[in-house]
């Protein structure tokens, strides 16, 4: 679960993290009275989940209530990458000696914790790493040991950040660390953390990821999900404990697996088709579940056609056919269906469904033929 800005900056307080005083507001006279209380300058911010925030007219600072009143208003309603402005945050506005970059996520293949640090902050940090790599110092951080006050200060000096930040900064990160280990996130990151004229640091941005998996240990991230404008198909499926990604194409996808479901998005793109989603039904997935995928891809308007790729290993392809019968037989599937049916039990699957193939429920003997014929049903 992606965290709003402002909700990091909350977040980022819990573990003492040091932010800019604010505060949100929902209208142009809330954002006043927020200025006001924060104190002239202030910078006015979309709260959007996207980036390019300031380069779409997002970001903007005020001197004074007639500058914070216009930006509030223009900023209201904006539509960035397709996502419309509806809250703004709004702080007071930072002196700013230094731009620094700062992140903790996990480093999976090699099952430690990675820290990235940079000097040179303010801009995406993959700018940094193609640019100059040598510019990002990485720490792989073991689980077990965590991150003390004495390895982030020899990790600030290898970052090469200004003398006098040192020792705040390596503070800074290693509250940072508790916010990501104790707070259960996939990422927390500080873009610009910045150094400023009297010789503080702190974080002028936050971007936050929370593990979706850890969320039984926090029911106070109930506040964060009721803010969530989430794709109602991806509600859908978040209902029915499928794991979903709405696409922009017109080829429904169902497979086993996130690797295959990954390699039929390719193959589909591969054939000249565009993917609807990424739908994953997962390792054991019975009739039931089978049944819940196809209701939520026929809940899509844009699937012009679905691709169901199948290959049995724990999930028995008998079980799959029964359950694309159990969804025809609860609800109208808009969309024709190509299956490709594979692995075990392939044989007494394909024989559950041989009664009822048509021009809307066919079956291909491979993937590519079923992404073939499916992207071509699409068109059509």
């Amino acid at each position: 679960m992606d965290l709003f800005e402002y909700q990091g900056k909350q977040y980022f307080a819990r573990y003492g993290i040091p932010v800019s005083a604010g505060d949100i507001a929902d209208t142009v006279e809330q954002a006043l009275a927020v200025a006001q209380r924060v104190g002239y300058p202030v910078v006015i911010k979309a709260q959007v989940k996207v980036g390019g925030r300031g380069k779409a007219g997002g970001v903007k600072l005020a001197a004074n209530a007639d500058e914070a009143a216009l930006h509030a208003g223009n900023i209201l309603g904006l539509d960035i990458k397709g996502h419309v402005v509806h809250r703004l945050w709004v702080e007071h506005a930072s002196d700013i000696a230094r731009e620094y970059y700062a992140s903790f996520t996990l480093d999976r293949p090699n099952k430690v914790h990675l820290g990235m640090l940079s000097s040179q902050g303010g801009v995406e940090i993959e700018t940094v790493a193609v640019e100059s790599p040598d510019a990002i110092a990485l720490l792989a951080i073991d689980p077990v040991v965590g991150l003390d006050v004495a390895t982030a200060r020899r990790w600030v000096a290898e970052a090469g950040l200004d003398e006098g930040a040192r020792a705040g900064a390596a503070d800074l990160l290693v509250a940072l660390y508790r916010c990501y280990t104790e707070g259960d996130c996939d990422l927390a990151e500080v873009n610009p953390l910045i150094y400023t004229p009297d010789g503080r640091v702190h974080a002028l941005d936050a971007k936050v990821t929370l593990d979706d998996n850890a969320a039984y240990r926090h029911p106070e991230w109930e506040e964060f999900r009721a803010t969530e404008t989430e794709d109602p198909r991806e509600q859908m499926a978040r209902a029915k404990g499928l794991n979903y990604i709405g696409l922009s194409g017109s080829v429904g996808i169902i497979a086993n697996g996130a690797g295959l479901a990954m390699s039929t998005l390719d193959v589909v793109n591969q054939v000249g088709g565009s993917a609807a989603n990424f739908l994953d039904i997962g390792g054991g997935a019975d009739a039931g579940v089978m049944a819940a995928a196809m209701e939520v891809i026929n809940h899509d308007p844009s699937v012009r056609a679905i691709f169901v790729n199948i290959f049995g290993g724990i999930t028995r392809v008998d079980e799959v056919a029964r359950g694309v019968l159990e969804a025809l037989g609860r609800v109208e599937i808009a969309a024709p269906i190509v299956l490709r049916l594979d692995g075990t039990n392939a044989e007494e699957g394909r024989a559950i469904l041989a009664p009822y193939l048509s021009d809307r429920l066919l079956t291909e003997p491979t993937m590519l033929d079923a992404a073939r014929h499916a992207v071509a049903l699409a068109k059509n």
